[in-house]
């Protein structure tokens, strides 16, 4: 059997108003199921975050330099002559 805990939380009432009529739009009218769901994915992501920075050893990269290609390149030249079959 599922253990279950009763709770109130204190939302702002448009917001809860238009969380409801979306769910009620998509056919769903049992709020608790979709707010565990949101708990579990949000708790999922988290574990996510903690299992990739063990993996990189919390050395994630915070900036990224932009760099000199090392040969001459033309995009605009090289999406023109793709989008040319085209037409």
């Amino acid at each position: 059997m599922d253990r279950k805990v009763k709770t109130t939380i204190v939302v702002d009432k448009d917001l809860w108003n238009k969380f409801k009529s979306r769910l009620l739009e998509e056919g769903i009218d049992e709020v608790s199921g979709i707010i565990e769901e949101m708990i579990r994915e949000e708790l999922v992501v988290e574990k996510v975050v903690e299992g990739l920075s063990e993996l990189v050893n919390d050395e994630l990269i915070q900036n990224v330099e932009p760099v000199k290609p090392l040969v001459e390149t033309a995009a605009e030249k090289i999406v023109k002559e793709l989008r040319e079959p085209r037409y």
